[in-house]
């Protein structure tokens, strides 16, 4: 193995429909046992942010005591497991995977010189509901993700990742033999952090225009030509 790839899930593999973003607020509602005012969550944007990062952003604009929030954040991660979970047929029905990715992740699980998993602000039990809503979880070393549910700031999940690697495969990583790949300038600003090299696709909030300028090692429309983006992350 000579690289690892670490995918980002919404925007880059796939889109979870409206699930993704109504878990959040059902699940805060439930904790504060009242309804979030309806100006609450289009306030929110989601990209490129941890779900720990959202949901205290929800917590705030919904009006809990910046010294409140602390102590509000677990119970609400826990039930926002809870409802993703039962939101996994919702998300099937609504959601995409995006042009590519179901072929490039079965070719890369094939490359003996490729270890691929996810970095994801997700906590981990929802990326994998959402991966497995689709099939995509089984061509993934999940175990060896890093995840929302690993640190609150997702520029710190590259060394993670690498960490999990190591102990796991006995082989530990350069972060230049790293790639992540992700759909906003917070991938980007995670990998420079890592020191990982990092590819940058058009599939999410921001279109590839909006992307080029950022300095990221590639930036790419999709990833419908697979053997374009297994050549770049071979090289």
């Amino acid at each position: 193995m000579h690289r690892l790839v670490l995918w980002d899930v919404d925007g880059t593999l796939v889109r979870a429909g409206v699930a993704g973003r109504d878990v959040f607020e059902t699940a805060i509602a439930h904790v504060l046992g009242r309804p979030l005012a309806g100006d609450v969550m289009p306030q929110v944007s989601m990209s490129g942010k941890t779900d720990p990062q959202i949901a205290t952003e929800i917590l705030a604009l919904a009006g809990v005591a910046r010294g409140e929030i602390d102590a509000h954040l677990p119970p609400v991660l826990a039930r926002l497991e809870v409802e993703l979970a039962a939101a996994a047929d919702r998300i099937r029905a609504e959601g995409v995977v995006l042009p590519g990715v179901g072929e490039l992740l079965a070719r890369l699980h094939h490359d003996p010189d490729v270890l691929q998993s996810v970095l994801t602000g997700n906590l981990a039990p929802n990326a994998v509901v959402k991966l497995a809503a689709f099939g995509l979880d089984e061509w993934l070393q999940l175990d060896v993700g890093a995840y929302g549910s690993d640190a609150v700031d997702r520029r710190d999940l590259v060394p993670i990742a690498i960490g999990k690697v190591a102990r796991r495969y006995g082989r530990r990583f350069a972060p230049r033999e790293t790639w992540i790949v992700g759909d906003t300038p917070r991938d980007l600003e995670c990998a420079r952090a890592g020191g990982a090299r990092c590819l940058l696709v058009g599939t999410g909030r921001y279109a590839a225009g909006d992307l080029e300028d950022l300095g990221a090692d590639a930036v790419l429309d999709d990833l419908a030509d697979v053997d374009r983006v297994v050549s770049l992350l071979g090289s």
